[in-house]
């Protein structure tokens, strides 16, 4: 079925907003009782049932895993009701699933889509990252250049000192010497737990969030949804897949990376009209979490669009005997 890229986000995006509310109530309702597997599956039966009902001729290219790895949700799946357009689909419908368990911020459900052949096929490994916000000329950070110089980069086109910037890195002890490269340069540092995306996003918005710049090595099918993001709402993003086994660089073969030590740019990761949305599971710095009354049952959401720029933020309340998924 033939579909213009202009009915394909009139008719898409907001119902690509019941995707990820349906993913974050079904995890929500298992937030801080300690069961990771049990929430990252109810978010993923839940998911998967709403993504069938859209209007789509969908794969997967980021999900679960392959398919020998996931039976929902893997690497390939095709969903949707095949009466729509052919697009890419990348997701996690429950992104920090240890935060969640635990009931700590900034526990999300996402999904990412754009048209057929957009989005990089990724396999589940890390990825170095670095990225930045929507006010600075392209080029300015590189993943070749040493923490230090990427940060004087942003201080000279931010005009003020190296100082004065936080740079958002994900607490794992693979990051000591980073995070040691950039103390040492006066910057400060956010360490986070989990949630790469929301710290990617958090650079777009400096003077709310107080992020300045995201570095360091986390998964690469976050990197892409992160891509996904900042296509959408501005920024830049690079990645560089880490292949450092024949194991990974033959699973990355299969999914047509020809260049094991290629770095990503933004529009590498997710071009074309792409769309995205999140929802809060855990309440965090992005988007408050689920909550639950004996009348209903409130989300939090954001949602964006790369060809309009449009970012809507919806509180949606359901009536708490709504079904979902």
């Amino acid at each position: 079925m033939a579909t213009s890229d202009k009915s394909l986000g009139r008719i898409l995006t907001l119902e690509l907003v019941r995707v990820t509310e349906s993913a974050a109530i079904a995890a929500a309702r298992l937030r801080g009782q300690g069961d990771e597997k049990a929430a990252d599956q109810v978010a993923v039966d839940a998911m998967r049932k709403e993504l069938n009902r859209l209007p789509i001729d969908g794969t997967v290219v980021i999900g679960e895993g392959e398919r020998d790895e996931a039976p929902m949700l893997y690497i390939g799946e095709e969903v949707g009701t095949k009466n729509g357009p052919k697009v890419d689909i990348a997701l996690d419908p429950l992104e920090c699933t240890t935060v969640c368990a635990k009931n700590l911020p900034n526990s999300l459900a996402v999904v990412a889509l754009a048209q057929g052949g957009s989005l990089l096929h990724a396999p589940d490994v890390y990825m170095d990252k670095i990225a930045i916000g929507p006010d600075y000329e392209p080029g300015t950070v590189d993943l070749d250049k040493s923490p230090s110089e990427n940060l004087a980069a942003v201080a000279r086109q931010k005009g003020c000192e190296v100082k004065d910037l936080t740079a958002c890195i994900l607490d794992r002890p693979r990051h000591a010497k980073l995070i040691e490269e950039v103390r040492g340069t006066g910057a400060a540092i956010r360490l986070i737990g989990d949630g790469d995306v929301a710290g990617v996003i958090h650079t777009t918005d400096p003077a709310e969030t107080g992020i300045d710049i995201y570095f360091g090595i986390g998964g690469a099918p976050e990197g892409v949804l992160a891509a996904a993001a900042l296509r959408c709402i501005g920024g830049q993003i690079q990645g560089r897949l880490i292949l450092d086994t024949p194991e990974k660089v033959e699973r990355a073969a299969r999914m047509g990376v020809d260049d094991p030590n290629r770095k990503y740019s933004t529009e590498e990761m997710a071009k074309g009209d792409v769309m995205f949305a999140a929802t809060g599971v855990t309440d965090g710095n992005l988007l408050n979490g689920v909550k639950f009354s004996k009348e209903e049952i409130v989300t939090h959401t954001i949602v964006m669009r790369s060809s309009t720029k449009t970012v809507r933020e919806i509180t949606a309340r359901h009536k708490a005997t709504e079904k979902f998924g």
